[in-house]
């Protein structure tokens, strides 16, 4: 949370956000002094957040029934929403709070907020963080032009008071490094990539972690082994394995720094799973049937909900809305 000696600007959607964490914590009942004593500093920050947190306060409310019973009443919203928790082993009555304790709903709010509908407290800490939508450049060690996109959190790395990488927290981000000098670390999950000089791009969603060369050179290191990666190749890992080296198309891959998402035989639930990353509230595909079928097309981030429209009628899929952004397509 920022605090109002914190001089780097917020934006209303991650205003929003973090006012909906605060609201989601203050429910659970176990909030502990320092807890009390943070969200009073966050809320006199400025009229803005106090108007941040009366909205979230009760569209929170508002969703909170709306979504506890589509779960508890529908089986497919229910599993489709399980695997958004990536694999945990949590139940669906834990997200409720109907036999839960509260001190293992305040857990679950922690690590796995649910529907995506605000960020985890790992990422609320972060040194830099977008909003969903939100793209933002950050000059680091002069020579490092980083780029974050959207729904993306970092912390700084250090070393003699110098930036020297980053602990890419969640997202996705670019890395420009201009001329020769000091290598430059991406920290990921279980591994990190190294670079001198070139672009590279690294992305963390759902623990797995791709990594892809754009330009020059980038070392991939991990327990399970490294992979020196060239222009127009990629690498994935997760916690415990590290793939082969792949040849891809960089443009499609930094597509996103241009506006636009490409997809090339993607699955329909990847395709929607993408779609989340940039756009408020949660998309929930809850038909099964269609969830490997193929998907090839370039979408612009500003229309996504254009994208989703297509994709609705080319799937023949019935859309309901809820608060909160949420929309389940099934």
């Amino acid at each position: 949370m920022r605090t109002p000696a914190d001089p780097r600007p917020i934006s209303d959607e991650a205003l929003q956000e973090e006012a909906r964490a605060w609201v989601r914590l203050l429910d659970t009942g176990e909030v502990k002094p320092w807890d009390a004593q943070g969200f009073q500093r966050w809320l006199l920050t400025s009229p803005e957040h106090k108007a941040a947190f009366s909205e979230a306060r009760r569209l929170w409310r508002v969703m909170k029934p709306a979504a506890g019973e589509l779960l508890r009443t529908d089986p497919r919203i229910a599993a489709a929403h399980s695997r958004t928790l990536h694999g945990a082993p949590l139940s669906r009555r834990a997200f409720l709070g109907v036999a839960a304790t509260a001190a293992a709903v305040a857990a679950v709010a922690v690590v796995y907020p649910p529907l995506g509908l605000w960020p985890s407290a790992a990422e609320i800490q972060a040194d830099y963080r977008t909003a969903p939508g939100q793209q933002q450049q950050i000059a680091q060690a002069g020579r490092a032009q980083v780029t974050l996109n959207t729904r993306t959190s970092v912390r700084e790395q250090r070393a003699d008071g110098e930036v020297v990488g980053l602990e890419l927290i969640a997202g996705q981000t670019a890395i420009d490094l201009a001329g020769s000098g000091p290598l430059f670390s991406v920290v990921a999950g279980a591994g990190r990539s190294v670079a001198e000089r070139g672009r590279f791009d690294v992305k963390y969603v759902n623990g797995r972690v791709c990594v892809t060369c754009l330009e020059g050179s980038v070392r991939v290191v991990h327990r399970a082994g490294e992979r020196q990666l060239q222009a127009r190749q990629q690498a994935v890992y997760d916690a415990d394995s590290l793939s082969g080296v792949a040849t891809v198309d960089a443009l499609d891959v930094a597509a996103w720094r241009k506006g636009e998402l490409v997809f090339r035989n993607a699955r329909l639930a990847d395709v929607i799973d993408e779609i989340n990353r940039y756009r408020a509230g949660r998309v929930v595909l809850a038909r099964d049937a269609v969830r490997d079928r193929p998907v090839s097309g370039r979408f612009q981030i500003a229309q996504l909900d254009t994208a989703l429209w297509q994709l609705e009628h080319a799937y023949q899929l019935e859309a309901r809305a809820l608060p909160g952004g949420v929309l389940i397509l099934s």
